[in-house]
């Protein structure tokens, strides 16, 4: 199961960060923008890092305070669920 866990991590991850290159991409062409809610969303899931990482690489919502503050704190419940994880099913 850890294996999986680890698998999923870095997928959802490195997704969350493809999305906020594509975001930003579509940011500058003022074409279609992907939903803020379905960038918390890949945060909520286990992609924090990754939306996280993608912020800061592209320079891309970091002057929205909802992002500033959202995406650390959905980091932060992200490690929590880690731990339960951990200590109940591993």
């Amino acid at each position: 199961m850890f294996t999986y866990l680890v698998y999923y991590l870095l997928f959802i991850n490195l997704f969350g960060f493809l999305m906020m290159l594509y975001d930003k991409k579509m940011a500058q062409k003022n074409k279609w923008r992907v939903e803020e809610k379905t960038l918390f969303t890949i945060a909520a899931i286990g992609g924090s890092i990754g939306i996280f990482a993608g912020m800061y690489t592209f320079k891309h919502k970091t002057l929205h305070a909802s992002f500033v503050i959202g995406v650390p704190l959905l980091f932060l419940c992200n490690l929590f669920c880690l731990y339960l994880i951990w200590k109940y099913c591993m």
